[in-house]
């Protein structure tokens, strides 16, 4: 019985047949591994959360319930001895009625009671309440009489008075409405309905974006100021996020200086844009991610930010496979990186121990890099890479005083544009980007500084409204400089 395969009927056969099955397995294989490497991504991109990707916790998919525990027999809420929270009285000058209560029978005997400070026992027990008064928008009529003149019998009518405003709404129902509209998020419709519930005030929706426009319109100023401080500023942190123009993609971008912060609109993700805010001719610190477009800073003036890096190694350790020891490797580093920083942060005094704490550190995530970029791990290797090309970015905080090793400052700052951005899908004009850009940059400014956004807004449209100059919104050695 032959065990030759059908049709073979000479050794030479057998050799080509053997050689076509070894060029066969060869394509399978190589096929398989594509496959393999396809599902993998696949399953990479459907385990994205947002601890390790860009993606924010609202898109995490439900976690699972946890575990019951067991019972430890206390009672719910807080337990004997901890810290009291409670509400701090306000100050006498901030009272504006108050009330004294004498007991009227004696709780114990019965006995009918007088009111008599002298026979009062200790202090009285303060009760506070605080009620919002009924509200109601002021309105003032302005009659202007006309006179006929006995000389010429010319007729003159009286003009209105400097302080009056020149349209039929005053600078602090003015600011009341553009901070509505952008710092607290709410629609047109749902600005007028305020007004009219809260205020009494029928304002229709049309004068609410007039009066939106013409607070920005006002704005220019000092926004312009606020940008030029930025650009003078050791430190900036900056960050963009997803916008919409009308029909088109754009993107919202902020710049975070120690004073002042200032946000823009722009249909472009590129680097003109934050080169724009900062000048190309910016001098300081840069703290950012790690967007191409920040790359028109030297990696000496900047520093990228450790929580996306983190969540970068992260996604490694989830991708399996060869790139999962150098994930784990830098959280742990990560971890020990960010307990130094801590500790330097919460005492100035122990930043030279901060130098210290880093160096080594510092060499063994280099040698890790260098690892991750020589290994097997395409995914782990392109990340090494890059970080590799960073260098002294990663470790700017270091060595300048006053750098965070995050980019948490431009984080928070734009998080309120991101909520505004979910709820009116962007701006529906050029005029709507740029109150939003406005806006968005005094309120988070006057967070900055701990100034209230509705006095700095009623002054400057009382100012607008008179023809004033319009007052800045930067402490006065910047704006003097700035001017």
């Amino acid at each position: 019985m032959t065990t030759e395969p059908p049709g073979v009927e000479t050794l030479a056969e057998a050799t080509a047949l053997v050689r076509a099955l070894w060029a066969e397995n060869a394509q399978l294989r190589e096929a398989n591994a594509q496959l393999q490497a396809r599902v993998q991504a696949l399953e990479a991109r459907l385990g994205q959360t947002s601890t390790n990707s860009s993606r924010p916790p609202s898109a995490d998919p439900p976690r699972p319930p946890r575990p019951p525990r067991s019972p430890s027999g206390r009672r719910p809420g807080g337990q004997p001895g901890h810290p009291a929270h409670q509400r701090s009285l306000l100050p006498p000058e901030r009272v504006d009625h108050s009330a004294d209560h004498w007991p009227a029978v004696c709780q114990h005997c019965q006995t009918p009671l007088a009111p008599d400070p002298d026979r009062e026992s200790g202090d009285p027990v303060r009760h506070q309440v605080l009620e919002a008064p009924p509200m109601r928008a002021e309105v003032t009529d302005h009659y202007l009489h006309r006179l006929r003149c006995p000389h010429c019998q010319g007729e003159t009518r009286a003009s209105l008075p400097p302080d009056a405003p020149p349209g039929a709404f005053g600078p602090r129902l003015q600011a009341v409405i553009a901070l509505l509209s952008s710092r607290y998020r709410l629609s047109r419709r749902e600005v007028a309905a305020v007004c009219a519930e809260l205020l009494g005030a029928d304002v229709c929706v049309g004068s609410v974006d007039a009066l939106c426009q013409a607070t920005a319109a006002a704005l220019a100023g000092p926004v312009a100021e606020l940008q030029a401080a930025v650009r003078r500023d050791e430190r900036v942190n900056a960050d963009e996020t997803r916008w919409r123009l009308a029909d088109r993609r754009a993107w919202l971008w902020v710049a975070v200086g120690t004073v002042a912060t200032v946000f823009t609109v722009a249909t472009s993700r590129g680097s003109r844009v934050i080169k724009g805010l900062l000048g190309e001719g910016f001098g300081g610190v840069l703290g950012s991610d790690r967007w191409s477009a920040y790359t028109w800073v030297a990696p000496e003036r900047r520093q990228v930010c450790w929580s996306h890096l983190k969540r970068d190694f992260q996604a490694l350790v989830d991708w399996g496979g060869a790139a999962r020891p150098i994930g784990t490797a830098a959280l742990a580093l990560v971890a020990r990186l960010f307990a130094a920083w801590h500790q330097a942060r919460d005492d100035p005094a122990a930043r030279p121990q901060l130098v210290a704490t880093m160096a080594p550190i510092q060499a063994e995530f280099q040698a890790l890099l260098e690892e991750g970029a020589a290994g097997a791990s395409p995914k782990a290797g392109g990340v090494c890479r890059a970080l590799l090309k960073l260098g002294p970015a990663l470790w700017t905080f270091v060595t300048v005083p006053g750098v965070e090793p995050t980019n948490n400052a431009a984080e928070r700052a734009i998080r309120p544009a991101v909520l505004w951005r979910k709820g009116s899908f962007g701006s529906h004009s050029q005029a709507g980007a740029e109150f939003a850009a406005r806006l968005l940059s005094v309120a988070a400014t006057c967070r900055q500084q701990d100034r209230s956004p509705l006095a700095y807004l009623t002054a400057v449209c009382t100012a607008a409204q008179r023809g004033h100059p319009i007052p800045s919104l930067l402490p006065e050695p910047a704006a003097t400089q700035a001017a």
